[in-house]
């Protein structure tokens, strides 16, 4: 089994900047690839960015090109997500998921069997 824990969630004005992360542990060997997925009230969940473990291949969805960036620790066994000029539309529950397939798959949710309980992202106008 593979357990998630984010954090660095919080209320940020308009154009700040936030880091989310997520620490991984349990089965971390079979863990190849981690993604952060985003969720606001009355929205379908969407994918954010996503990232490969083994060689550090990235993919970032529409919402977060140009602003936001993935990174990994594998000392720290912890993916984050660097946020920069956020909007008010940012705003949502953020989640980290870890799958055990290497590819990206364009951040897509099916290939993520593992997921956190999620940090609260508020950004104010």
């Amino acid at each position: 089994q593979v357990q998630l824990v984010e954090s660095g969630g919080g209320s940020v004005q308009a154009g700040g900047s936030l880091r989310l992360s997520c620490a991984v542990s349990g089965s971390t060997s079979s863990v190849l690839a981690m993604g952060w997925f985003r969720q606001s009230p009355g929205k379908e969940r969407e994918g954010v960015a996503c990232i490969s473990l083994e060689g550090g291949y990235t993919d970032y969805l529409d919402p977060a090109k140009g602003r936001f960036t993935i990174s990994r620790d594998p000392d720290k066994n912890t993916v984050y997500l660097h946020m920069n000029l956020l909007k008010s539309e940012d705003s949502g529950t953020y989640y980290c998921a870890a799958s055990r397939s290497p590819g990206l798959y364009g951040c897509s949710a099916d290939v993520y069997p593992y997921w956190g309980q999620g940090t609260q992202v508020t950004v104010s106008s």
